[in-house]
């Protein structure tokens, strides 16, 4: 389940990283962030189709992945995770860089709708979906990158959304070789300078 706006952040058991920010490495905060994506394709399918056969979850994907900008980012991406890459023959959007299919399909899931949750700053749910992005196709970015996105991804899930300035400070000092736990510290300043 998704943390509330305002939710503190929690230590994963399995990782000692926050809950999401352990992910891709630890198989529980990597569940967590698939969560995210399925939990907004759940709802889809009990709000707007109804009941469906995994054969008709598949056109029902098909049917998402063609027209992205009529759905919500979480849908979009559930909508890819059931399609097969004709090319690599893995999940279409999340293959290696360079497989062409993957990566039309991993530019075209920005055209999804974001909808910022009551209560978080503009653009939040943007950020979110970024990071969640990354973290579900690690390879497709540098080291820091998917760092600064673990380190990143908790905090913006409860609401909050570091400024520019806080942003490229923090992603700085991760490119500089800072680790997770000695970034905690600023993830939690950041918040704190949030309230």
């Amino acid at each position: 389940m998704r943390p509330a706006v305002g939710d503190p952040l929690r230590i994963c058991p399995a990782c000692d990283c926050w809950e999401y920010g352990g992910a891709p490495d630890c198989a529980r905060c990597a569940a967590l962030v698939d969560d995210i994506v399925e939990e907004g394709w759940q709802e889809f399918l009990r709000t707007e189709i109804g009941p469906v056969s995994p054969a008709e979850a598949m056109a029902v994907g098909e049917m998402v992945v063609d027209e992205p900008d009529r759905h919500d980012w979480r849908v979009v991406d559930a909508a890819l995770d059931k399609m097969v890459c004709p090319k690599c023959h893995g999940v279409l959007s999340r293959g290696p860089v360079g497989c062409d299919p993957c990566d039309l399909a991993h530019g075209f899931r920005y055209a999804a709708i974001e909808t910022d949750r009551p209560g978080v700053p503009r653009l939040n749910e943007h950020a979110v979906r970024v990071n969640v992005s990354v973290l579900r196709r690690p390879h497709a970015v540098s080291g820091p990158e998917l760092l600064a996105r673990r380190l990143f991804l908790p905090m913006l899930l409860v609401g909050v959304l570091p400024t520019t300035h806080e942003a490229q400070n923090f992603s700085a000092r991760v490119k500089q070789g800072a680790g997770y736990r000695e970034m905690m510290p600023e993830v939690l300043a950041i918040m704190e300078s949030a309230r």
